[in-house]
């Protein structure tokens, strides 16, 4: 295969301090993957061990690797995002360098990819990792992101999964964002399934993530629901949260009134009028933020000529002669 070529299937594996691992890896995705046509494409993700050194020399071994190195350290979805964008295979499949993937579950995931969908996510469904502090977070965070996606996997974190490379260019990643692709591929339109993959142990190195990173997913999925109900009409959100705050000074402005009327109680030592003036200034400044929310989303899609939407195809009038 030559620098030009196109392959079907391009493999995206960001690498951070995983040089004990990655010789076996090698070894196995060759193994699994004989006979098909497929790159390789490494990131070294600002690694401090010997990693980038070891993917040298893997690939001087190896025609099919093609490898890119960071000058620091950006994270897990900066790496995936820039193997997106260099990789040249019709089919994409990320997985794992620490070896807790394992490479005979791509053939598969390919196949089912090619009976109509889109992405094809794994799903670890005998996990092979800390209970407390890798497996019970995780599924509480797939069930939380499923509820308020929408979209229902049991395992968003998997990194392995099979993307038609089409369906991976309007996505641009941010963050942790790279476990919300299926979330946000379905809502352009792309369909979505599920398969059980193989989760092993974790057999050198050490684990990268811990629940720390289940708030930074937490943080990215208030930022993924706002840009997919929002994004387009901010307006709606801020508003609505003006609108309560203004009903909420107006109630509170009316109840300082009864009690004046009623009970004869002073105004002016009625924390209820702070309260609503207080909620006033709040809803003012709701509904404005809301208006200039409006006005720098219509700036930017038509600074950027992006449109709102996702055709999925066009279909034109047939010719037919004139009467």
């Amino acid at each position: 295969m030559t620098n030009t070529d196109k392959p079907e299937l391009s493999l995206v594996i960001p690498v951070f301090n995983e040089a004990e691992s990655l010789a076996d890896l090698q070894r196995e995705i060759v193994q699994a993957l004989e006979g098909m046509d497929y790159e390789i494409l490494y990131i070294d993700d600002g690694s401090a061990d010997a990693s980038f050194e070891v993917l040298v020399g893997i690939q001087k071994a190896c025609s099919r690797v093609r490898l890119i190195r960071f000058r620091r350290n950006f994270g897990q979805t900066a790496a995936l995002s820039a193997g997106f964008r260099y990789a040249r295979g019709k089919i994409i499949v990320p997985l794992d360098a620490d070896g807790q993937n394992d490479p005979a579950d791509i053939p598969p995931l390919v196949d089912k990819l090619n009976e109509g969908y889109d992405i094809v996510s794994g799903w670890r469904k005998e996990r092979k990792d800390n209970p407390v502090t890798r497996t019970l977070p995780s599924r509480i965070a797939n069930w939380l992101i499923g509820r308020i996606t929408g979209v229902r996997l049991h395992d968003y974190g998997c990194t392995l999964k099979a993307y038609r490379a089409e369906s991976l260019k309007p996505i641009r990643l941010y963050g942790e964002m790279h476990r919300f692709i299926p979330a946000l591929a379905r809502w352009g339109g792309e369909k979505v399934a599920e398969m059980v993959v193989n989760h092993r142990p974790r057999t050198a190195g050490k684990t990268k993530y811990g629940l720390s990173r289940t708030f930074k997913v937490l943080l990215d999925l208030m930022t993924i629901k706002f840009l997919a109900s929002y994004s387009t009409k901010p307006i709606y959100i801020f508003g609505g949260l003006g609108g309560i705050c203004l009903f909420g000074s107006v109630s509170s402005g009316l109840t300082v009134i009864l009690m004046k009327l009623i009970q004869n109680y002073s105004m002016n030592r009625n924390p209820l009028l702070i309260i609503s003036m207080m909620l006033m200034m709040a809803a003012i400044q709701l509904i404005l933020m809301g208006l200039l929310a409006e006005i720098l989303v219509r700036t930017y899609h038509e600074s950027q000529d992006r449109p709102t939407y996702v055709i999925e195809k066009i279909l034109e009038p047939a010719e037919t002669p004139n009467v």
